[in-house]
């Protein structure tokens, strides 16, 4: 069985110290990039400059995720760049397939995000295309908002899907993610967990990563550490 994957998230390290707030969580599967236009989300973060920074500062690889418009346009870059997984919101537009072809063209792995209050039931079909799922439990924009424990409900239909070997892809989960909601999110059949004030937040963020993998580990019925 393979291990849980944590991603810390950028989002709450110190942006003028991102290189050694990279090196801090040494040993963490990804480096979560939360990259807002102000347009699809009402906030506005950092974009390629940044991640192609970064990317030279670190060996973790970075897990793009993308709040914007028009990702058809902007998301091949990020994976032109080097980004390992580059994620895009089902929401913001018409042919998700074509933008995770593009996604994958470039050199990067493809992921799918879907809000909250987005069904999971339409997007079935076509998450053979995507090599990641990436489950809002929180409304994109901000961090340090509260987990939304409804939303486990789309990583069970997933990881069922998975499981029976219907799809082949990473689960995903983000917003709100730390000790004390880590455990349900794997118990519902989460991979990956995305976790900024969590991490990045406590005094040893290495050791933080370490225990919610522990955590998640303890909880999973699917993930063990080795």
């Amino acid at each position: 069985m393979p291990a849980p994957m944590i991603a810390p998230s950028i989002l709450s390290a110190d942006f003028a110290r991102l290189a050694d707030e990279a090196r801090a969580v040494e040993g963490a599967e990804w480096l979560h990039v939360d990259v807002m236009d102000a347009h699809f989300v009402p906030n506005l973060t950092l974009g390629l400059p940044i991640v192609q920074s970064l990317l030279k500062a670190t060996d973790i690889p970075l897990d793009c995720h993308l709040m914007i418009d028009n990702p058809g346009r902007w998301a091949p870059p990020y994976a032109e760049a080097g980004a390992y997984n580059v994620t895009f919101h089902a929401e913001a537009t018409d042919d998700p397939v074509a933008v995770a072809r593009d996604i994958r063209a470039a050199g990067a792995k493809a992921g799918l995000s879907i809000k909250p209050n987005t069904p999971i039931e339409p997007y079935l079909e076509i998450l053979q295309n995507f090599d990641t799922l990436l489950v809002m439990s929180v409304e994109p924009g901000f961090g340090g908002q509260s987990f939304i424990a409804s939303v486990l409900d789309k990583a069970r239909t997933v990881r069922r899907l998975v499981d029976s070997g219907e799809l082949r892809l990473i689960v995903e989960i983000d917003g709100g993610i730390n000790e004390d909601t880590v455990e349900a999110a794997a118990e519902a059949g989460v991979d990956c967990f995305v976790a900024g004030s969590a991490v990045y937040g406590a005094s040893d963020p290495a050791a933080a990563v370490r225990a919610l993998r522990q955590k998640a580990a303890a909880a999973s019925p699917h993930l063990t550490l080795a």
